[in-house]
């Protein structure tokens, strides 16, 4: 008995040992957890694996057979999907009318060539897909083998392999039983040799980045390896390795909340190609390794909802840009179909008349898809009161659904050297009654700036990307000291925040002026439902000398004894100054802005309250400042 014992434990601990260095012998997917305690994807992928699982059916990226079924019925009976695929038609019409894609280089980039082409595959392929036109495909196979011919898909943006890739492996996949064989096969070595074959002679510093490039470039790059498998299994699985290694790097971006650090379009572009690639391996693999799985990537989508205000216009910190579109945003309709919520889908946007949406997303084929599957579960309503932390944190105060002034705050703490990110800790947007009060400057065109010899892309203290009123801090509403610019590597994290009938919140801006202040906490207080507060507790230093208090806007300003009076589009906002007293409001003109490369906004301007550091003695002192609708009823 005592020697059976012996080899049953043995043969367990053998067993133990064995079963997970083939974690998939059992065809079961696990996340682990890296050193930093971060969660990573499973990644045990082998050849073996790989052809047990992978469908040899096509299509199977996004799209299957029984997928194409479904579409189709619905594209009849089912009013979003129709109203949608209407849309799509148009678009595909209007793609045929126009000349073959081309290569050509913009700048530094050939970034609009491949989304164009992601665009038109998305587009053409889907239509294809349901309705088998012949002239579509004949269009389709054209861009495939023009793109084919290019002499690159110009790696040294490697963006543009990326978002090439995926197209290319999409429109393969959803055509792959009509194309000609000769049209397959030079795909096929296309995207391995352009493709594949590129990354690995290109440094590949995006593969582990944090950024929208590691969504974007191993997103590509998942694609290509699926769609090149058969030919290559060993070059598939490395690459799909290689990506699933590298993936989490930017999915722990989200963590803890779902805020993404690059804002809220941002968040459309890399998270996009991450619901990209999390469906189509879902499809022709059964499991995305992780991905939609992963910690706060979800809860993103609460994010990328609340940072739309009342207007329409974004929280539009780091490059974000400034308003939402008018069509359904299609990759919010992944999140409403993995949660069943339908905050998540923009139903009345996804019914407009076909004819008023015009160019749609490059994710539209695959949108479609999703908007398919999706079905209603409990509704989950977005919350009044927010806050979401990480890299860039942020804070949302709205206002109830009866509340009559379409009350919304949104500010945030976070360090400018983030990517894309700005001198903005501690700024703040602020609506009430429809107009935007207090607003972000938002971004600018990234190749008028580099063609002009601007190193926009450096983020450390003496970069020339803070020259700019769209970057720097004397362009967004906080506290400038000494006329400073701000600590770029300090973090200002939100150190308290609590909810309630005034809920507020805490920023620690201590490390932002580290070398001209002691301490700084800026207080934001949504006190009733038509005023915020804020409150800057400051301690300064001997060598403190002027604390410069502000607001970015694009109102009327009247001054007044005490503040001043706010006027645009034909509402009013009073900002009263509740401390320190003696101080009076300055104004800034920033139209035409201050030098020629910084963006022209309409009658913006900078509200200061000037403040020497005389005023506080004893270091310590409270700016504290009140910004109210006159009208606590409309």
């Amino acid at each position: 008995m005592k020697t059976n014992t012996f080899f049953i434990i043995l043969f367990m601990l053998l067993f133990a040992v064995v079963i997970p260095m083939n974690v998939y012998s059992g065809e079961n997917i696990t996340m682990n957890i890296s050193p930093d305690n971060s969660p990573k994807l499973e990644n045990s992928i082998t050849v073996g694996y790989l052809k047990r699982n992978l469908k040899k059916t096509h299509p199977r990226m996004i799209l299957t057979p029984s997928i194409v079924r479904k579409l189709k019925k619905d594209v009849r009976t089912n009013p979003l999907v129709k109203n949608y695929y209407e849309a799509i038609k148009l678009n595909a019409a209007k793609i045929q009318k126009k000349p073959l894609i081309k290569r050509i280089i913009t700048g530094k980039r050939m970034l609009s060539v491949s989304r164009d082409m992601l665009y038109r595959m998305n587009i053409l392929g889907i239509v294809y897909s349901i309705d088998k036109d012949p002239n579509i495909l004949k269009r389709i196979n054209e861009e495939l083998l023009a793109v084919c011919n290019f002499s690159d898909w110009h790696p040294s943006h490697y963006l543009d392999v990326a978002e090439m890739s995926m197209a290319v492996s999409l429109a393969l996949d959803w055509t792959y039983n009509d194309l000609p064989s000769l049209t397959r096969e030079k795909i096929i070595d296309a995207l391995i040799e352009k493709g594949i074959n590129s990354s690995y002679k290109n440094g590949m510093w995006w593969l582990k980045s944090s950024n929208n490039w590691n969504q974007v470039c191993n997103g590509g790059m998942v694609a290509a390896s699926i769609a090149i498998a058969e030919k290559d299994p060993e070059l598939a699985v490395k690459t799909l390795r290689r990506s699933f290694n590298g993936i989490p790097y930017a999915l722990k971006q989200y963590m803890p909340d779902g805020v993404y650090p690059e804002g809220a379009t941002y968040w459309g572009y890399g998270t996009g190609f991450s619901c990209l690639t999390s469906s189509l391996l879902n499809t022709s693999i059964g499991t995305d390794f992780g991905i939609a799985a992963y910690p706060s990537f979800i809860e993103s989508a609460i994010f990328r909802k609340l940072s739309i205000s009342p207007s329409g216009w974004y929280f539009n910190f780091s490059d974000c840009g400034d308003k939402e579109s008018e069509n359904g945003d299609i990759v919010l309709s992944w999140f409403a179909l993995q949660t069943g919520n339908p905050a998540f889908l923009e139903k009345k946007k996804f019914l407009r008349d076909p004819k008023s949406m015009d160019v749609l997303s490059r994710f539209s084929g695959a949108g479609l898809v999703w908007l398919s599957q999706y079905k209603e579960k409990e509704s989950q309503p977005l919350p009044l009161l927010w806050k979401g932390d990480g890299p860039n944190p942020v804070v949302f105060f709205r206002g109830e659904k009866t509340n009559p002034h379409d009350y919304y705050f949104a500010g945030k703490g976070g360090r400018g050297s983030v990517n894309h990110g700005n001198m903005d800790a501690g700024s703040f947007v602020f609506e009430l009654n429809g107009v935007r009060w207090v607003v972000d400057p938002g971004t600018q065109n990234y190749n008028k700036l580099e063609q002009a010899g601007l190193d926009l892309w450096s983020m450390d203290q003496n970069s020339q990307r803070w020259t700019l009123m769209t970057k720097n801090n004397f362009g967004h509403s906080n506290i400038t000291v000494d006329n400073a610019l701000f600590n770029v590597d300090g973090f200002a994290p939100i150190i308290k925040y609590q909810t309630g009938d005034q809920p507020e919140a805490i920023i620690d801006m201590s490390e932002i002026y580290k070398g001209h202040l002691q301490n700084a906490k800026r207080k934001f207080t949504k006190d009733t439902d038509h005023s915020i507060i804020i409150e800057d507790n400051v301690v300064t230093t001997d060598s403190t000398k002027l604390l410069t208090w502000a607001i970015m806007t694009q109102a009327e300003i009247i001054p007044t004894d005490n503040g001043a009076i706010l006027k645009q589009d034909g509402k009013q906002l009073n900002l009263k100054i509740l401390s320190p007293e003696n101080v009076n409001v300055s104004i800034v003109m920033m139209d035409p802005p201050p030098i020629k490369l910084d963006k022209r906004i309409k009658n913006f301007k900078r509200v200061e309250i000037r403040v020497p550091a005389y005023l506080f003695p004893q270091k310590e002192g409270t700016i504290k400042v009140r910004l109210s609708s006159p009208y606590p009823q409309r």
